[in-house]
């Protein structure tokens, strides 16, 4: 009988191509967003499939696999980034993962398309994403309660704001000023815009121009994982997101000094009515926006578009008869099952259509205001309205994980 250490010795190792396009996948999907409960289900799917035994575990900036039977294990530790979100890459990693599994491509041919995936350009140029900065902000503007000036100055606001981003992301080095500096820049044009064109809500606009920097969908994904047991991912993106509103708020009261350099209209006029047909115009523009932003492709548009109308309507619906928190529950809930009904009709990844969709029901606005009556010392209203905040976030991912469990999706993404 060999002893224990020339036993483990005679293990065989994993099979490397295996465990090379594991890992590259891995990191690809976590690169674009992958909550950590999905990225681990999606590796361990892929191993299982591949004749791996491993075992992964995910933080926004780690990715540990282990491979090889308990006793022997092999571990690879990844240091990764939290990227920004794309759902058109998302789907083509889908896609192969899929014809991986199925045996249409070896894993060192998948592992070639996983570097080409990422080294493809981006999908949309500068002015098509400056343009769907600024139509975020006006559907944005429009849905808070603004007028015209309002939409206008918001959308003048998010343009420069969107500039801002496309030039830090060239700059390692100024990447990590952006919110701040787009807080201040947000809160100040505000204010001289009250000044100079005429009454306006300088909050509204405020934060219609930061509505795409909001953290609403990372605080909304925190505690979709901390409610799928991903403690440590959880928190550490629940902590990310607080620091981002912390940031936000930080520049916004920078930003709000110039009100005394620059003169206030004594009284802020009625809102001028806006006709009905400019709500829902509003909704898509912003839906449109947060698409392109977000990187989906143009076959997806339509199906977001319905998904995110239907999440709006019954958000609305339910707030009016059941009150807020419940309200963004029936939104969710509306959203999930649209979104996980048509992943099965589809066959493509819910996330595609799920992730836009739900940006009209987020948090962030909610956060932002109570950030900013703390920094008024308003300390009661802050903690009112953060505490609102928690309990939307918290209705929006019960809807959504009482949508997956009355009609499960057939991918794990």
């Amino acid at each position: 009988m060999l002893p224990a250490e020339q036993l483990l010795v005679l293990q065989p190792p994993p099979p490397v191509p295996a465990v090379s396009f594991t890992l590259r996948l891995g990191q690809a999907l976590h690169r674009y967003g992958t909550p950590a409960h999905q990225l681990e289900e999606q590796m361990r799917l892929v191993a299982q499939r591949l004749g791996l035994e491993a075992r992964f575990f995910s933080t926004p900036t780690s990715i540990f696999a282990s491979f090889g039977p308990p006793e022997a294990l092999q571990t690879s530790l990844i240091r990764v980034e939290p990227g920004e979100m794309d759902l058109g890459r998302l789907a083509r990693l889908d896609a192969l993962a899929d014809s991986v599994i199925r045996g249409e491509l070896s894993p060192e041919e998948g592992a070639e398309h996983v570097e080409s995936i990422l080294a493809e350009p981006p999908r949309h140029g500068s002015p098509l994403l400056l343009l769907c900065w600024a139509l975020a902000a006006v559907g944005g503007a429009r849905l808070f309660g603004g007028g015209p000036r309002e939409m206008g100055v918001a959308a003048l606001i998010s343009l420069l704001i969107g500039g801002l981003d496309l030039w830090t992301r060239r700059q390692s080095s100024t990447m990590w000023v952006l919110e701040p500096v787009a807080a201040i820049l947000s809160s100040a044009l505000a204010v001289i815009a009250a000044s100079l064109v005429g009454p306006l809500s300088v909050q509204i606009v405020t934060l219609a121009g930061l509505i795409v920097l909001l953290p609403g969908l990372s605080l909304t994904v925190a505690l979709n994982e901390l409610a799928t047991r991903n403690l440590i991912s959880g928190t550490s993106r629940l902590t990310g997101a607080a620091l981002v509103f912390l940031e936000l708020g930080f520049g916004v009261a920078l930003g709000s000094r110039l009100a005394e350099w620059f003169p206030l209209p004594a009284k802020l006029g009625p809102v001028p009515d806006l006709p009905g047909w400019t709500e829902p115009l509003a909704l898509v523009s912003m839906l449109f926006g947060v698409s392109v932003l977000f990187r989906a492709r143009p076959q997806d548009w339509g199906w977001i578009g319905v998904a995110g109308t239907l999440a709006y309507v019954g958000s609305r619906l339910g707030s009016e008869v059941l009150g807020t928190q419940l309200g963004a529950f029936v939104g969710a809930l509306i959203v999930g099952l649209v979104t996980n009904l048509l992943a099965r009709v589809r066959n493509r990844p819910a996330v595609i259509t799920l992730v836009p969709a739900i940006m009209v029901l987020v948090p962030g606005s909610i956060g932002f205001r109570s950030m900013e009556s703390l920094l008024a010392r308003d300390v009661l209203a802050g903690v009112d309205t953060a505490f609102s905040m928690l309990m939307v976030a918290v209705a929006l991912v019960a809807g959504l994980l009482f949508a997956n469990a009355l009609v499960q999706p057939r991918k794990v993404l």
